[in-house]
């Protein structure tokens, strides 16, 4: 019931991102000029670094997943032995990758406001703002989610299907954000 639930709670934050999606682009419609002078101050190759480092984090979250299904909650080898790693190292390395994903975000956004790119100063700034920052808010609470998945498993005296699940439900939840950021990317950064 708690996958079933999640993926319909899922599917209503899809239609947030949908409306976020169509007032991108009716916005864009309307001042295509301001969107080709605007763009011009993106750093793609700084924006496609760090989109790499998300994407990778859903597969260190994936063998995480794997792990919890084998009721592997912790390595079973030496630490540099990452094929016996088990749920915490992988999520762990998740959690990392997030963390550095929205450092990197922030990063953005400062050489974007000292160049002039704000909320108030145009509908391409507005709209930026918004679909990445609504994003990156979400990412945040996946890293959260990590750290509870992370404090269940060292605060539990056994590895439980409960917990198993748990990690599942989160896998789920840092996948959809994931793509959401590959459907953003490709639509503020390479499509411009």
């Amino acid at each position: 019931m708690v996958s079933v639930g999640t993926i319909i709670w899922l599917s209503s934050e899809l239609m947030f991102f949908a409306a976020l999606f169509a007032a991108y682009f009716t916005i864009r419609a309307v001042s295509p000029e301001l969107w080709a002078q605007e763009t011009e101050k993106l750093n793609v190759p700084f924006s496609t670094a760090n989109t790499v480092i998300l994407v990778a984090s859903s597969f260190a979250c994936q063998w995480g997943v794997f792990a919890a299904e084998r009721g592997q909650v912790g390595r079973t080898g030496s630490l540099l032995n990452v094929a016996k790693w088990g749920l915490r190292e992988w999520f762990i390395l998740t959690y990392l990758m997030g963390a550095v994903f929205i450092g990197g975000q922030a990063l953005e956004y400062a050489e974007l406001m000292h160049e002039g790119m704000t909320i108030p100063s145009s509908a391409y700034g507005t709209m930026f703002y918004l679909t990445t920052g609504f994003h990156g808010l979400h990412v945040t609470g996946g890293l959260i989610a990590f750290l509870f998945v992370l404090g269940r498993t060292y605060l539990a005296r056994r590895f439980t299907h409960e917990q198993a699940v748990t990690a599942i439900v989160v896998s789920y939840y840092w996948h959809f954000v994931d793509v959401v950021w590959i459907g953003l990317f490709f639509t503020i950064y390479v499509i411009k």
